[in-house]
């Protein structure tokens, strides 16, 4: 089934994904919690994800870059401010440079991503919230609400 909704919120900054996997919750976490997993479904299908540093912990940090079918690519980075196994992960999510430092000018979003057993599967809710009322306008301009959608759609193919 997947995605069952994609809505932005501007009175709360916020951009959600609600999905549902038929599948049990700890088989659901492991899209997260494993790199080469998250890598087939995090970004845009024609532009595909690696993470190159993975520190899967309460204050760990990730750095990915999703590749353009040009060879060029776009670089990020999480802080992980808390997990709650096989429930709950918490990060702040940025734009790195080409070296993939954190860069400066660019908003930071804390992402939440929880996971509740419903209906004999699993409902994902995916909230990202923003600094402001720009940043999510700006995000949703370049098309990051479309682009959540079609990458959490990919997950339903992982858990098959």
């Amino acid at each position: 089934m997947a995605v069952l909704a994609v809505a932005t919120d501007a009175e709360e900054l916020t951009l959600t994904v609600t999905a549902q996997f038929d599948a049990p919750v700890p088989r659901v976490w492991q899209v997260w919690a494993d790199p080469r997993r998250l890598e087939r479904w995090w970004g845009p299908p024609s532009r595909p994800a690696t993470f190159d540093r993975y520190d899967f912990r309460p204050g760990g940090e990730a750095r990915y870059r999703v590749t353009a079918p040009d060879g060029s690519c776009a670089r990020g980075w999480w802080q992980i401010c808390a997990i709650d196994e096989p429930h709950r992960l918490e990060f702040e999510d940025g734009v790195a440079d080409e070296n993939g430092v954190r860069a400066t000018g660019f908003g930071v979003t804390h992402a939440k991503m929880t996971l509740e057993e419903r209906g004999g599967g699993v409902r994902m809710v995916l909230l990202r919230t923003f600094a402001s009322v720009d940043q999510l306008d700006q995000q949703v301009s370049m098309g990051v609400a479309e682009a959540a959608r079609r990458a959490v759609s990919r997950i339903d193919a992982l858990l098959a």
